[in-house]
């Protein structure tokens, strides 16, 4: 049972909710979607507002209470929810959504975080994928709700870049590497057939993207369905993060990489990937800063901003049609305090997993 001042809080954040009935005059989709929630009272509200306010509006929204300490159930079920509490914190994202899975009745099921709010039309945008039968999930743009200090603006840059540049070309061969797991679209009997969300790694969304590649199925991303989840605003929360992504990452390579060579460009993404992980690391790292000691010239420190220009021109492109070119200009510093930081947590986890063997399996939030 919570404490007077915990029952306060969430008597609170219930009735600054305040959340109105969907709109009864847009279109409802035989579609059920699950929003695993750990101590997301503050945020769930939103994340429910957006779905409730969508063009094509779920048939089911299912808030997944894993054992919440702050009425994160309260405000949800304020908010017209269902709402499913678990005996005992799951310990994952995936175990949480696990949970919700067999309640679900409808061909299309929709994973959306708690800290994430959608464009009003990015359901139906996303929807317009399963059109071609063999399409087995979807995701779409990603952009961080705010982007305010260092860590949000660098994570900004970063997505703008990514879903962009990178994301249009792997959908362009049909293998987008992530189906992003803020925020995914699938047919809930492929989703079955893999056993559900996987949670043998801390990254369940790449699990089972590559897992979908493995049975033959495809996926795509539709940049036109947009979300913004919260990110990370100070370096704590940010490193929790980004040991979830890095030990994750190695975790899928060492699962699926068998499976990873069979299907042609999934490989060579993925060893783009592996190679800014691991070699461009090092070299980011270590080999720049003791080249421009040995051979004292510092002109050699320019090596980090040498893909600047590559970096910035998609940025632009993707920032342009938003009005956001001033921000996208202020932000772009940020990327690079960004990318040093993860090459730091991405070598660690190599190291960690592979050289040490040392799995590390303990979901942390990051926001």
């Amino acid at each position: 049972m919570m404490n007077s001042t915990a029952e306060m809080d969430a008597t609170g954040l219930v009735m600054a909710a305040g959340c109105e009935l969907p709109k009864t005059g847009a279109a409802l989709a035989p579609l059920s979607v699950v929003i695993p929630a750990y101590n997301e009272a503050v945020s769930v509200a939103d994340t429910i507002r957006s779905l409730q306010g969508q063009t094509l509006r779920p048939a089911e929204i299912i808030v997944v209470d894993d054992s919440s300490t702050d009425g994160t159930g309260d405000v949800a079920r304020a908010c017209g929810a269902t709402v499913l509490r678990t005996p005992k914190n799951t310990g994952s994202k995936a175990g949480a959504q696990n949970y919700a899975l067999e309640h679900v009745t409808t061909p299309w099921i929709m994973a959306v975080d708690a800290d994430t709010v959608l464009a009003p039309d990015a359901t139906e945008k996303l929807a317009t994928a399963f059109e071609v039968d063999s399409i087995a999930a979807a995701c779409g743009f990603v952009l961080p709700r705010r982007v305010r200090t260092v860590w949000e603006r660098g994570r900004y840059i970063e997505y703008l870049f990514a879903f962009t540049f990178y994301k249009q070309i792997q959908d362009y061969y049909d293998r987008p590497l992530i189906s992003s797991g803020c925020f995914s679209m699938y047919r809930t009997d492929d989703l079955r057939e893999c056993g559900g969300w996987p949670t043998r790694t801390l990254a369940e969304d790449m699990d089972l993207t590559w897992t979908l590649y493995e049975r033959g199925r495809r996926v795509r991303f539709i940049p036109e369905a947009v979300c913004y989840p919260i990110e990370p605003h100070n370096l704590d929360t940010m490193s929790k993060q980004l040991r979830r992504w890095s030990h994750g990452f190695v975790q899928n390579l060492t699962l699926h990489w068998r499976g990873i060579l069979k299907v042609p460009f999934l490989r060579s993404a993925v060893g783009v990937a592996v190679w800014d992980a691991a070699i461009a690391s090092l070299v980011y790292l270590f080999l720049v800063p003791i080249l421009a000691i040995v051979l004292k010239s510092p002109w050699l420190l320019l090596g980090y901003a040498i893909d600047a220009p590559a970096i910035l021109i998609p940025v632009l492109v993707g920032a342009a049609p938003r009005r956001e070119i001033g921000r996208a200009l202020a932000s772009f510093p940020a990327f690079f305090l960004l990318r040093t930081v993860s090459a730091v947590f991405f070598l660690s986890a190599i190291c960690s997993e592979w050289v040490m063997g040392r799995r590390f399996l303990i979901y942390e939030k990051g926001h």
